[in-house]
């Protein structure tokens, strides 16, 4: 359930369901407020689990189940992935150093099977994991004007500089810690955090004083991810192994063992895996989307576009399939990200849309760029 439902019903929220997580879909006029991201700032509230872990030995025991080098040090952050016996993404998180605990943000719907499977692993170890979603409150800041609102409204220390570091300060009278984030909108950004119950006046606090914030939902989120290039867990990574999607970000080669690093090795030794993640401009369907008002008509654009799973086709051999569409917000026109076969020659290249082949060209990541680029923008061997 979300924490802030009264602010949320102020601004006339429509909502849907995130991994069993009550979020918020959009507020009215999607797309307007998707430009006023881009161009200035607004404020998410994020629908993560979260988990708390404590002991002597919490660092290690994470570091020795996760993709990245867990840091030792407070203040500091990383983005990691579980991966299973075949490589494949469990979950992606961000994992903190938050002094005597470590904090980690997942997909909610991930939350409860990650807590139980490293509860079962702790054997000697001085470590417990407990679920600890219920606790906190987390809001996203994102647009160039971030930096400058979180100013206005932050006391204590300056906002982070380093992604994924974090400092601890206040607003109004609620204490917060306030993250860097890694730009997943192609926008500068930050993660603020505080007690569930202090959310309401945090969230308020975001939107309303210092400089203004728009508030967005996920709608805006999927749109504004896909036009910076940015692989997210529901559509893009769950199942996948990790350098099909470029996720070097996520992955720290000399580290020791955990599960999974075998293929992940193998497939790097390689030089390249199957399959790469690329970026699709739907040009067949610019006609069809811009005949639909997507502020008027926010799920209009859902009648249009291809859904997950549509055959990509280069000539006419089928070499993948789209993982998410939307039109948007800056680039203004429909867009696509898509898995492919990594050597497919894609001039020309089409996308079936209710049985149909429709015209797309190839685009480099990200489509469009903003006041940061996105750590997670899919990045292979020999690319430069």
């Amino acid at each position: 359930m979300t924490l802030v439902s009264g602010t949320h019903g102020a601004h006339g929220a429509t909502y849907r369901d995130r991994g069993g997580r009550q979020v918020v879909d959009h507020y009215g006029k999607p797309e307007r407020v998707g430009k006023a991201v881009r161009n200035v700032v607004g404020a998410i509230e994020m629908g993560y689990g979260v988990l708390a872990i404590t002991g002597d030995d919490r660092v290690e025991f994470v570091d020795n189940a996760v993709s990245n080098r867990v840091p030792a040090e407070d203040g500091q952050g990383v983005y990691a992935l579980l991966l299973d016996p075949q490589g494949g993404i469990e979950t992606d998180m961000y994992v903190y150093n938050a002094d005597e605990r470590l904090l980690v943000f997942l997909p909610p719907e991930r939350t409860e099977d990650v807590a139980e499977d490293w509860s079962d692993k702790v054997f000697i170890q001085d470590v417990t994991v407990e679920d600890a979603s219920d606790e906190f409150g987390v809001f996203g800041v994102h647009g160039p004007k971030s930096t400058e609102k979180v100013a206005s409204v932050l006391g204590g220390p300056g906002a982070p500089e380093k992604p994924l570091s974090f400092v601890r300060g206040s607003m109004v009278d609620a204490g917060v810690t306030v993250i860097a984030s890694d730009a997943p909108l192609g926008e500068e950004g930050y993660e603020v955090v505080c007690a569930a119950d202090d959310a309401e006046e945090v969230f308020d606090t975001l939107i309303n004083r210092g400089l203004n914030a728009a508030p967005f939902g996920y709608r805006t989120w999927d749109a504004l991810s896909a036009e910076a290039g940015t692989p997210l867990f529901e559509y893009e990574l769950e199942g996948t192994v990790p350098n099909v999607l470029g996720l070097r970000n996520a992955l720290d080669f000399e580290k020791g063992c955990y599960v999974g690093q075998e293929v992940v090795s193998r497939v790097e030794n390689q030089g390249r895996p199957s399959r790469r993640l690329v970026g699709l401009r739907l040009d067949g369907l610019a006609d069809a989307t811009g005949a639909i008002d997507g502020d008027a008509d926010p799920e209009g654009y859902d009648e249009v576009l291809p859904t997950s799973g549509a055959a990509v086709f280069a000539g006419d051999e089928a070499v993948g399939e789209v993982t998410r569409a939307a039109v948007g917000p800056a680039s203004g026109g429909p867009i696509a990200l898509a898995l492919v076969r990594f050597d497919a020659d894609l001039d020309p290249v089409t996308v079936r849309v209710d049985g149909e082949e429709v015209a797309a060209t190839r685009a480099a990541l990200p489509f469009v760029d903003g006041s940061a680029r996105s750590g997670r923008i899919p990045t292979y061997p020999g690319d430069e």
